[in-house]
C-alpha cells in the first residue's frame, strides 16, 4: 500500500486526494507564466456534483478561453 500510495503522489500529488475520496476535479489552464507556459487551477466539487463542476469549468472557459493557446515547445 506504501509503495502504491508513494508512486501516486510522486506523478500526480495534487490529484491522488481526490481519485481516492471519489470527489469530481478538474484543473483548467487558467493562467499563463512569462515563458507562455500554462498554469493550472483545480477546481473541486462535492461528491456527486459532477454537473456543478463542470458548469463551472464551462464558464470560466468562455471567460477566459485557452482552446488556442500553445506554449512555446508546442508538438502537435
Amino acid at each position: 500500500m506504501r509503495s502504491w500510495l508513494s508512486r501516486i503522489f510522486t506523478h500526480g500529488p495534487f490529484t491522488a486526494t481526490f481519485n481516492v475520496s471519489g470527489n469530481p476535479a478538474v484543473s483548467l489552464p487558467l493562467g499563463q507564466s512569462v515563458e507562455g507556459l500554462p498554469i493550472g487551477v483545480q477546481l473541486v466539487a462535492a461528491h456527486g456534483r459532477e454537473d456543478l463542476l463542470l458548469q463551472v469549468a464551462a464558464q470560466l472557459e468562455q471567460a477566459v478561453p485557452w482552446k488556442d493557446r500553445q506554449p512555446p515547445a508546442y508538438i502537435g
